[in-house]
């Protein structure tokens, strides 16, 4: 992990990533599905092998913002088409799948700033942000929210879709998948535990764009914590004949997402006596929810590993 995000070494392998990605997916990983609200356009750009890259569009001016430009070919290429000014790169966090399209579309683009965490080594970072500062592209206003646990500067952003007669949208980086949550390479379940709870209160009707494509992994994983959930079941049913067609699992909604995600269901009595998880006398009920996601996070990290 040290040698990915803290030497060339990692950013020569994100570029054979890059490279490889091109090769075997030329036209994307999975077929986008925009999505339209009046005056807004979301597109989501399939990059790399399973990552997502969004480009958020203000309609009415032809001002866009990028996430998370991972191949900046790719994200080049939906600005042409789309024919929009890009002016701002809102950046999850420092991983180069994340971030090593940055330095490219600023020598492209620019006027375009660079958003992000300072405690994050971003690259090109020109506008660090605190804790739910807010941005404007055109009519567009994200809201930048700290959620530290996958590293120690990780933030999301929320788009508030009220001007568009939409819902809030999440992009959230490696913060929460689709029935899944990012590695705690840089913290604690404790820290990632309130990171994620930061993010169940942005409300149940929150559109959710991730970071990758791992739908059907974490969802057939969640299918062996908890072997009677309907909800669960039917999520994998579809995801299952989603990728089948080389389709996107986004977005989906954070009330959807507490149905079956078991990062998010720590605090069901069914999913920690799946785990064989009591609460100790004296522990505090977020002691033990973080003991939970502690236990959820180890299996899936084995998991991921056969």
């Amino acid at each position: 992990y040290s040698l990915y995000t803290r030497t060339r070494l990692g950013y020569l392998f994100y570029q054979r990533q890059v490279k490889k990605a091109r090769e075997r997916y030329p036209n994307g990983h999975s077929a986008p599905q925009p999505c339209h609200f009046s005056g807004m356009k979301i597109l989501p750009i399939p990059v790399l092998s399973n990552n997502y890259s969004y480009l958020v569009i203000d309609t009415g001016s032809g001002r866009a913002a990028v996430v998370d430009p991972s191949d900046p070919l790719a994200v080049q290429a939906a600005i042409e088409e789309e024919g929009v000014m890009l002016e701002a790169i809102l950046c999850t966090h420092k991983h180069w799948d994340h971030s090593g399209g940055n330095a490219a579309l600023r020598r492209q683009h620019g006027s375009c700033k660079v958003y992000g965490s300072a405690l994050d080594a971003i690259p090109e970072l020109t506008n660090p942000l605190a804790d739910r500062e807010k941005v404007s592209v055109g009519c567009l206003t994200f809201e930048a929210l700290a959620t530290p646990g996958h590293t120690v500067g990780h933030m999301v952003y929320v788009l508030d879709g009220a001007p568009f007669g939409g819902p809030p949208c999440l992009f959230s980086g490696d913060l929460l998948f689709l029935s899944g949550c990012g590695r705690l390479f840089e913290g604690s379940p404790e820290t990632m535990l309130a990171s994620l709870d930061v993010a169940v209160g942005l409300g149940e009707d929150t559109l959710l764009w991730p970071g990758h494509e791992y739908a059907l992994e974490c969802l057939t994983f969640a299918s062996l914590l908890e072997l009677d959930n309907p909800a669960l079941e039917q999520k994998l049913r579809w995801a299952t004949q989603q990728r089948q067609e080389k389709r996107s699992t986004c977005p989906s909604t954070l009330g959807e997402e507490q149905a079956y995600n078991p990062f998010l269901r720590t605090h069901r009595p069914e999913l920690q006596a799946a785990l064989g998880l009591r609460q100790a006398g004296g522990e505090s009920p977020d002691a033990f929810r973080a003991r939970v996601l502690k236990e959820v996070r180890r299996r899936k990290d084995v998991y991921k590993a056969t």
